[in-house]
């Protein structure tokens, strides 16, 4: 069965953590749902530096879908909505309760997941001007870090979202899948390529 990944966006949300994490996810097979946060429904958002993205469908429609991992970009605008939206925080908290995979970057960790406290004993990273917003003992100074206890992967910001991407693939679809996809990528020394052991 194919993987399946959904992915939030509205309007504030990171052009680069939303559009790398989907191109790269796709790219390695799995399935990707982009989901709409608006107060009106509409499926087109501008994101943090006015780049238009349009999404598949708004989230009220597949809140009750099943999926693989749910994933939170960040841009604080962006996160702030999925911090206010029930809908985006109880499909997290769903998720994480189904021992799925939530990920969230930049932004996202401190302003959704720690805001609303959706994971009392998961370690984290995430942009490093909110380490104040995320508790000390939580805190994890990574460019990408997944606590496999609770199935939590977060990220710190737009240049991380290659790694963030390529370890996401490694969870759903395997380390082979993840060092195909980072193979066409040329990417720059100190991301995890896959294909050293």
């Amino acid at each position: 069965m194919t993987a399946s990944v959904l992915i939030c966006i509205a309007n504030g949300s990171e052009e680069i953590e939303t559009v790398t994490t989907t191109d790269l996810l796709v790219r390695a097979g799995i399935k990707v749902t982009l989901a709409s946060v608006t107060d009106d429904g509409s499926i087109e958002i501008t994101a943090s530096r006015g780049v238009r993205i349009v999404a598949d469908i708004p989230i009220i429609k597949v809140a009750d879908e099943p999926f693989d991992a749910i994933v939170l970009p960040g841009g604080v605008k962006g996160a702030e909505t999925f911090r206010d939206s029930p809908l985006v925080v109880e499909k997290a908290r769903r998720m994480h309760l189904d021992g799925k995979i939530v990920a969230a970057i930049c932004a996202a960790p401190a302003l959704v997941l720690e805001y609303h406290q959706l994971f009392p004993i998961g370690n984290m990273t995430g942009y490093p001007t909110m380490k104040n917003q995320i508790a000390a003992n939580k805190w994890v100074d990574k460019r990408v870090y997944f606590d496999e206890r609770v199935n939590l992967l977060t990220s710190q910001g737009p240049a991380t979202t290659f790694d963030f991407a390529l370890k996401l693939i490694e969870l759903l679809v395997g380390r082979d899948i993840a060092g195909k996809v980072a193979s066409q990528l040329i990417l720059p020394n100190g991301i995890n390529d896959y294909l050293e052991q």
